[in-house]
């Protein structure tokens, strides 16, 4: 059967799995304005992975279809956050091509452990068996039914009753990399948003050690490069940049801030006019 060289294929072929496993650090951007040319324009800026949101992006699963392919033209693999753990959508979005999975607000490990079945084929897992989709090279590639170990998983760290259970988390086979979402964890903690708090800061390095004891990587969300340089050398991994919608809106804010007239101090003549 004919091969495909990995160069051409628009399939990861777990070669980010293997940086992560390896101790490298991957920088990368979620995706979610549902526009396969934004998701290109990240590809194209250098990122090393995309984060395809079907949870809270604007698009769904076809969003999939368009983005691998796209994004692997640039030599960047896409990752879907699906917005459930059913079995049904994770398969969908791995045999779209998708070179992992971010699964959201799961609790406990045995919740962690069930829904990592989804991405294996049987006997170990329940993924569907299919080889006409892109993940098999549409039939062409039935050997890829034999390296669902090429997938990426991450598993997110976003509640308390998480947290708690997350050394047994970073334990299971299939989990590579625990992602802290700061707005959700830090709103479950009881400190909505406040980044500095210290239970915030104890539960990522709880996260953060958690990992390393286990042999995975860590990852966070963070709002730009300045934060994204402070978590690489704290020693987390996998870490995004924003997302297409927030570094888009932060750059024209900025852009225009910088363009338009800013307004003078009023001088003291002014200034006693104001309060007569």
């Amino acid at each position: 059967m004919n091969s495909l060289p990995l160069s051409r294929s628009p399939l990861d072929h777990g070669r980010l799995r293997a940086r992560l496993a390896a101790g490298e650090v991957t920088l990368g951007t979620f995706v979610g304005t549902a526009s396969p040319v934004t998701a290109e324009v990240c590809a194209a800026a250098g990122a090393d992975w995309l984060l395809l949101d079907l949870e809270h992006g604007a698009g769904g699963e076809e969003q999939a279809r368009t983005t691998v392919p796209i994004a692997a033209a640039y030599g960047v693999p896409t990752v879907v956050r699906v917005e459930s753990a059913a079995r049904i959508r994770i398969g969908r979005v791995l045999d779209l091509g998708a070179a992992g999975i971010m699964l959201p607000r799961l609790d406990t490990a045995a919740e962690v452990q069930e829904a990592l079945r989804h991405l294996r084929y049987p006997p170990v897992g329940d993924r569907g068996v299919a080889t006409y989709n892109r993940a098999c090279r549409f039939g062409l590639d039935a050997g890829a039914l034999d390296r669902e170990g090429e997938l990426l998983g991450v598993v997110q760290i976003e509640s308390a009753s998480a947290l708690a259970e997350v050394e047994a988390i970073a334990a299971l086979d299939g989990v590579d990399v625990l992602f802290v979402g700061p707005r959700d964890l830090s709103h479950d903690l009881g400190v909505p948003g406040e980044f500095t708090a210290p239970v915030y800061q104890e539960a990522l390095e709880r996260v953060r050690k958690a990992a390393a004891a286990h042999g995975k990587a860590c990852g966070l969300l963070v709002p730009d490069g300045a934060a994204a340089a402070a978590k690489r050398a704290e020693g987390w991994t996998f870490i995004a940049i924003g997302s297409d919608s927030t570094l888009l809106a932060a750059a024209l804010s900025a852009a225009l801030s910088e363009a338009r007239p800013q307004p003078q101090p009023q001088d003291s003549q002014d200034f006693q006019e104001t309060r007569s």
